[in-house]
C-alpha cells in the first residue's frame, strides 16, 4: 500500500509492474484476505499499527477484483487507465510532439518489442503494454531464479530504457511541466 503510493507519484511504470504483482499475488491466494494478511503482508510490517491499512487496502483490491470480474487474470481498471495515458503519451511522444530523443530510443526497442510479440501470446497489446509485460515477465523471471539470456537482457534493457523515459515523461506530464510543442 504505502510502496504502492510512493511509486505512483515517484515512477509510474514501477507503479505498474508492482500492481501487477499485487494482484498476482492476491490471486495466488485465491482473493482470501485472511491467508493474505496472516502469510505475505503481517511477515513484512514493521508493526502491527499498519495492520488495519494494509487490510483494507487488500480489501478494496479484492472488491475490485471481484467487482471487475478479473479474478484469473486481467487487471484492475485503474491500471488499466494508467497504461491508457502511457499509451497515448507514447503516441504523442511520436507523432505530435516528435520527440527526437524519444523516438530514438523506440526505434532501438521496436524490433525486440516486436519480436516479443511473436513469440507471445499477446497480439492485441500495443507496444507500451507488451514492454510493460515484457518487464514484468523479467521480473517474474528473477523471482523464480531462471537464467537470462544475454539476448533477452539486451531486449529487456532497451525496452526499460522506453519505459524510463515514458514514465519521466509521464511525471512532467501530470505535473504540467511538459510542453508538447517543444523538446
Amino acid at each position: 500500500m504505502r510502496v504502492a503510493e510512493q511509486k505512483l507519484q515517484e515512477n509510474i511504470a514501477e507503479y505498474i509492474l508492482y500492481m501487477y504483482q499485487v494482484e498476482d499475488v492476491i490471486r495466488a491466494y485465491g482473493l482470501n484476505l485472511e491467508a493474505i494478511m496472516e502469510e505475505y503482508v503481517r511477515p513484512q510490517l514493521p508493526d502491527e499499527s499498519f495492520v488495519g491499512k494494509y487490510r483494507d487496502w487488500y480489501k478494496g483490491l479484492i472488491n475490485q477484483m471481484k467487482g471487475q470480474r478479473i479474478e484469473k487474470s486481467g487487471h484492475l481498471a485503474s491500471t488499466q487507465e494508467v497504461m491508457i495515458e502511457l499509451s497515448y503519451l507514447h503516441n504523442t511522444l511520436l507523432t505530435m510532439a516528435k520527440d527526437e530523443k524519444y523516438i530514438k530510443v523506440f526505434e532501438a526497442a521496436t524490433p525486440l518489442v516486436q519480436e516479443f510479440r511473436d513469440k507471445s501470446d499477446l497480439k492485441d497489446k500495443n507496444e507500451v503494454e507488451l514492454m510493460f509485460h515484457a518487464m514484468y515477465m523479467k521480473l517474474l523471471l528473477k523471482l523464480q531464479k531462471k537464467e537470462i539470456s544475454p539476448e533477452s537482457e539486451e531486449a529487456f534493457d532497451s525496452m526499460r530504457i522506453v519505459l524510463a523515459y515514458l514514465s519521466r515523461a509521464y511525471h512532467r506530464m501530470k505535473s504540467g511541466d511538459m510542453d508538447f510543442l517543444k523538446n
